[in-house]
């Protein structure tokens, strides 16, 4: 069923006021793909009445109202992707778009959505219940950060928002745990996965340089980004402090994972996947066409790009779900009255990180001296695809399941140093699960600058194209690959962006069309780079264009059209 999100359907569940309130800057998608749905199904589970709502009018008092006040606490969300991100481009013009808000025009969701929520449920209910933010942009959010779009550091969002905790990573036990003890009056300064402020240091946690050491000095911040970096794993990672002023920011360690069987049990609670009717009068809404029929397959990636922040929010370990619980979703979505016959996607952030993980890691954490993949695939790993391919076929094989695809995007790398199913998953994609176009994610082809985004080089990607092309045409069909690529990472110059260009045409026989601009987001090191002007691993300075002139120029020296040889499509 739905949660709750109108006074009715309070009436009609028989509950007086709920205990938790759940406010996103989305609006209500019943899905296993929104984290706002989840962690409400995860909720009532527990035994928690639990509602939500979704993108209230920050100018007037009647959306945040209308539920009444809860008894434990207000979640609050700023939604799927971080608040700025949804509303501004990499040139930071206003979007006109919302792909999560009905009709989808974007005039729902405010800037700094988690402070603005904050802002309105205190100007309404005056010395209310505990605020707990959560969700991608406070768990990003969550320690002195650079802000790209004021290019400065910032606090803590706890402090901005003045909320009283903040829940970070994916979040299902540490929520939990919360209600649970703030419904039994118990102290709440050793949940693991929580942040909160207090006015004394904790001596038995790690002290990061403060905000005011960070705010006006690179080396502190690059130094209290590493330590940051290496306290997210659950198995290693210490309790971490910072000063903010005359206060502290508390992080405590990271709750543990969810196992394969609590996975399958966050998944097998029933999903409407669609939109609350109370939201739907207002028009649809753009995501579900991507994630009505999709299956989520696991969580985390151990890819660790520099500018993404997969890692930091979902971790470096990879957790997958049981070919079962898999099975039963796929039959679910089977049976839905307006499913047509195409599942559109099983995966996860990257599609063939399924079903294998370094036992090393397993058992004692994330290296700190080196990565899984980077500069190459670390033989500790073992990639295996053999699991990702009996999956597939046995999804294929279900009653009413036409096409079966794979629009996640993969690793070529992977695919590479797995000798005895690699080729075989390949052919196994190229012949049954690609719907046209393959996604693959090079971001760039010069090895200085791909080494600052922490990926391979081209020698990969060429041999993929070319055995991707062999199986293609051996299987008789018309099918391309899609590129995505980066312009204006830390590093990059117009000079490198002219040899990316020449090498899409003479090599890729491209003309490259899927090209963003980098955009800093909070807690990644690209977005460090961009800041301080420096290689944090190194401690080389960095050239780094910033100017919104260069930066689209940059992108338009690959995508401006030219005669290519041969086909092409992008």
């Amino acid at each position: 069923m739905f949660l709750p999100t109108t006074i009715k359907e309070l009436k009609t569940l028989g509950w007086e006021r709920p205990d938790i309130i759940l406010v996103t800057g989305d609006s209500y998608i019943d899905s296993p793909y929104i984290g706002i749905a989840v962690i409400g199904k995860v909720l009532c589970k527990a035994g928690f009445r639990t509602a939500i709502i979704a993108q209230p009018d920050i100018n007037s008092d009647y959306d945040i109202k209308r539920l009444g006040e809860p008894k434990l606490f207000w979640g609050v969300s700023g939604g799927c992707v971080d608040s700025l991100v949804a509303n501004y481009t990499a040139s930071k013009k206003r979007r006109k778009k919302d792909d999560y808000t009905p009709g989808g025009i974007n005039n729902r969701r405010p800037d700094r959505a988690v402070i603005k929520y904050t802002n309105l449920i205190r100007r309404c209910f005056k010395n209310t219940v505990p605020i707990v933010l959560g969700g991608i942009e406070a768990s990003l959010r969550r320690i002195s950060h650079y802000d790209f779009w004021t290019d400065k550091i910032r606090k803590s969002v706890l402090f901005d928002a003045k909320a009283d905790f903040l829940i970070y990573g994916m979040g299902e036990k540490t929520v939990v745990k919360l209600a649970e003890t703030l419904r039994d009056d118990n102290p709440t300064d050793k949940i693991p996965g929580l942040c909160y402020i207090s006015k004394t240091k904790r001596d038995d946690y790690i002290e990061l340089p403060s905000f005011d050491e960070v705010k006006s000095n690179s080396d502190n911040f690059i130094k209290m980004f590493h330590i940051f970096y290496q306290n997210n794993d659950p198995v290693t990672a210490k309790g971490l402090y910072q000063k903010h002023d005359s206060r502290y920011l508390v992080q405590n360690p990271p709750a543990p994972y969810l196992t394969k069987q609590e996975l399958d049990e966050v998944h097998d609670l029933e999903f409407k996947r669609d939109l609350h009717p109370h939201y739907k009068k207002s028009g649809n809404v753009r995501a579900l066409d991507t994630i009505r029929f999709s299956i989520p397959t696991h969580r985390g990636c151990y890819g660790e790009c520099n500018f993404c922040a997969i890692s930091v929010h979902q971790g470096r370990t990879v957790r997958w779900r049981s070919e079962r619980s898999i099975l039963k979703e796929a039959q679910v979505i089977s049976k839905l009255p307006n499913f047509k016959g195409t599942i559109t996607d099983v995966g996860g952030p990257t599609a063939n990180m399924y079903g294998f993980e370094c036992k090393k890691k397993l058992e004692r954490g994330a290296c700190q001296d080196k990565r899984c993949v980077y500069p190459e695939v670390c033989k500790s790993l073992k990639p295996d695809h053999l699991p990702l391919l009996n999956l597939l076929k046995r999804l294929k094989s279900i009653k009413g399941t036409k096409n079966l695809f794979t629009a996640s995007g993969i690793r070529y790398d992977l695919i590479f140093s797995d000798r005895k199913t690699g080729d075989k998953y390949l052919k196994q994609i190229v012949n049954h699960h690609v719907s046209g176009q393959l996604k693959i994610a090079p971001e760039h082809t010069e090895d200085n600058i791909v080494s600052l985004m922490g990926k391979t080089g081209n020698r990969s990607l060429l041999d993929f194209k070319k055995k991707f092309d062999s199986f293609s045409k051996k299987s008789g069909k018309n099918q391309f690959l899609t590129y995505y690529l980066i312009a204006a990472h830390p590093g990059c110059k117009d000079s490198h962006m002219r040899k990316l260009k020449k090498f899409t045409h003479e090599k890729l026989k491209i003309n490259p069309e899927q090209v963003q601009i980098f955009t800093p987001t909070p807690s990644t090191y690209s977005s460090l780079m961009y800041h301080t002007k420096i290689d944090p691993f190194t401690g080389k300075k960095l050239f780094v264009e910033k100017s919104f002139k260069g930066r689209e120029k940059q992108k338009q020296i690959v995508t401006v059209k030219r005669n290519t040889p041969g086909k092409s499509k992008v």
